[in-house]
């Protein structure tokens, strides 16, 4: 394949699904995960079968997560790109929540991401080229009822850095992207109040589009940047830098 391929999980709605549009746009090549599998045929239909193929995959299994980079290096023989978006939420206050929801989360979001980067770091060593952006969240600096899921995208943050350390000679550079407050299908079924109070926490008193985040993975995986690497963007209108107020 002449095409740059990628890697996008999480991809069948929300960022997951605006980055994977924005790659396509960019000329790449992009394999859609996920595991809501009607959602992720129907954005890959959305993109064309010349621009995108759909691979169900639970990315907290290793085995699972294995056979996904066997089939698509068997099929397209590189992988050039690896954008880890798919998470979970569980959210309740520490002294609610159950241990489950703590392994669930951890699971998803910070295992899968490791898993996933694991089998993209034997193959980008190999290429000695390469591109990972893992999207970690604001909500790293804190959040009250996230303990969980705060927990797991520090991890993705600290996954990042030592990554970034272990694969720079190899050409392959890794980055992360902190979204904030971001209009998806979560956001939008949060009560009005609710929502109208989170936004009025921002800086910019607004909310963000999938699009803003689609946009900063792009510019981190496009040719042209070739010299940043272990560092998070964070896309949050500026709520980052009066966490938790």
């Amino acid at each position: 394949m002449d095409k740059k391929v990628a890697i996008v999980t999480g991809a069948a709605k929300g960022i997951g699904r605006a980055i994977a549009q924005r790659l396509v746009d960019q000329g790449c090549f992009v394999v859609l995960v996920d595991v809501d599998e009607e959602q992720g045929v129907l954005a890959t239909n959305e993109l064309g079968a010349e621009h995108a193929c759909f691979m169900p995959c639970d990315i907290s299994k290793e085995a699972d997560v294995a056979a996904l980079f066997q089939s698509v290096i068997g099929e397209y023989k590189k992988v050039d790109i690896l954008v880890n978006n798919a998470g979970i939420l569980r959210d309740k206050m520490i002294w609610k929540m159950p241990s489950e929801d703590f392994d669930a989360v951890i699971d998803v979001n910070l295992k899968g991401t490791w898993l996933m980067c694991k089998e993209a770091a034997k193959v980008m060593r190999q290429q000695e080229n390469g591109r990972i952006v893992n999207i970690a969240s604001r909500a790293w600096l804190g959040n009250r009822g996230q303990t969980n899921y705060s927990a797991s995208k520090a991890g993705v943050i600290g996954l990042t850095r030592s990554l970034a350390l272990e694969l720079g000679k190899y050409h392959v550079l890794v980055n992360a992207v902190a979204p904030g407050l971001i209009d998806t299908p979560l956001t939008q079924g949060l009560r009005g109040e609710i929502k109208q109070k989170l936004i009025e926490a921002q800086p910019t008193k607004t909310m963000g589009r999938p699009e803003d985040v689609a946009n900063v993975v792009a510019f981190l995986t496009s040719s042209e940047t070739q010299f940043i690497t272990g560092q998070t963007i964070y896309v949050d209108g500026g709520k980052s830098i009066g966490a938790g107020s």
